[in-house]
């Protein structure tokens, strides 16, 4: 689909959520790494799992919202709430003040309420855009929200140790305008009359209990249902890139050459945090390109393998060109599905609900987000080598789930086609 074709709402986004990101990555590397060294390992795990467990409540909750009050309000909301945290951020990190359990909290309502944003975001491009052409638009969005994976770990490691104020500061002011941006310029995409059939009859307790109805219905589809869990299970290698793998390489890596610069720990994992962004904005529309002409199921299963491989290997490994070799591999895993996934939520996901299957496909990044951080007090249990290789097992347990999903999917494609055709 070409830029010119694009909706105004889609540019807008595309621009605002590339500075989302570059702020957000120019921190996230680096907050394992502070939360270990001022909370403590085995503290750091509990609260990020507890963080993430009110993340997954967001999802949902926001999903259902987007169905119900528009896409546009739920990103917006959510944004403001995000310069709020912000705000709170830097001065948890001032001159005036400097408190951990602040910047957890802090830190923590960013990630709560990006997981409200999402689900309106991604419905906001299936409301726009037709089926066919999605998995180019999300593979741009992909690609340039990743732009920021390679300048903002490269900018972060050195303002988030040495000027974190400024550097909070300058992000929630940048978060503000943004909003403002959304606010003044995006037009909603969800029906009217859709939203107004979702507002009627409400109390609290009805709203709890049809959001619970709803989900249930969803989880129901066992095609959809086996797509989540495969997912949770694979999401334990990708979101371990700011968690263990963080703290792994700024605990076990000497300082050595790489070419002629010599490197540390954390300037190892920052450049090769830039690898991944940069490979990632790199080749992820060309990937996407080719991967459309092979069947789906074989790619997810390819980037199941792939993933678990590169975990092996960064725990076997502390030369500084293997970790990069295992981030390649990581890499090729992680854009090999970036356009797929969303296009086969649209598929099954019926017009009326389509936040709601976008905010519970989510569950595969927020409930594995959730029990992720769990892999880094089990460095002090088994160490490093087999909480790696633990996680790899479940990468390649993921491959199989994908198999059986699609099987599953082939009879319920074959019976959809049977049932019409004697109508």
């Amino acid at each position: 689909m070409k830029w010119k074709e694009w909706n105004r709402n889609l540019k807008i986004r595309l621009v605002g959520e590339w500075l989302f990101g570059l702020f957000f990555w120019m921190l996230l590397p680096f907050m394992a790494i502070y939360f270990s060294e001022t909370l403590g390992k085995a503290t750091a795990g509990i609260l990020l799992v507890v963080s993430q467990l009110l993340s997954v409540a967001a999802n949902l909750v926001g999903g259902y919202l987007a169905d119900t009050y528009g896409r546009k309000r739920m990103m917006v909301v959510s944004a403001t709430v995000q310069t709020a945290a912000f705000c709170l951020f830097a001065y948890a990190n001032s001159p005036w003040l400097e408190s951990p359990v602040l910047t957890f909290i802090a830190f923590s309502l960013v990630g709560i309420m990006g997981s409200f944003y999402y689900p309106a975001s991604a419905a906001m491009v299936a409301d726009l855009v037709e089926e066919e052409k999605q998995n180019s638009v999300f593979a741009v969005f992909y690609t340039m929200i990743n732009v920021n994976v390679v300048l903002g770990p490269i900018l972060g490691a050195y303002f988030f140790f040495t000027s974190r104020f400024e550097l909070l500061l300058v992000s929630a002011l940048v978060n503000a305008a943004v909003t403002l941006v959304f606010w003044r310029y995006v037009e909603e995409t969800l029906p009217a009359e859709q939203r107004t059939k979702r507002k009627r009859g409400g109390s609290w307790i009805s709203f709890v209990t049809d959001q619970v109805r709803s989900y249930r219905v969803i989880l129901q589809d066992k095609v959809f249902l086996l797509f989540i869990v495969a997912g949770i299970l694979i999401a334990q290698t990708f979101t371990q890139i700011d968690l263990l793998v963080a703290v792994y390489i700024k605990e076990t890596v000497p300082l050595q050459q790489l070419l002629s610069f010599t490197v540390n720990g954390e300037k190892l994992f920052s450049w090769i945090i830039a690898e991944n962004g940069f490979l990632v904005a790199l080749f992820t529309v060309y990937v996407t390109k080719i991967a459309d002409r092979f069947n789906e199921r074989n790619i997810f299963v390819a980037s199941s393998v792939a993933y678990g491989i590169a975990m092996i290997i960064f725990g076997n490994t502390v030369a500084a060109w293997g970790l990069i070799f295992a981030m390649a591999l990581f890499t090729m895993a992680e854009i090999m599905v970036v356009g797929i996934q969303n296009s086969f939520i649209s598929k099954l996901a019926p017009e009326d609900t389509r936040g709601q299957y976008f905010a519970a496909a989510s569950l595969r990044w927020s409930v594995g987000r959730t029990l992720a951080p769990l892999a880094i007090p089990m460095t002090e249990w088994i160490g490093y080598r087999m909480t790696f290789m633990s996680i790899a097992v479940l990468a390649f347990v993921s491959a199989g789930l994908y198999v059986y999903m699609y099987r599953l999917f082939g009879q319920k494609e074959a019976g959809v086609h049977q049932m019409a055709s004697n109508e």
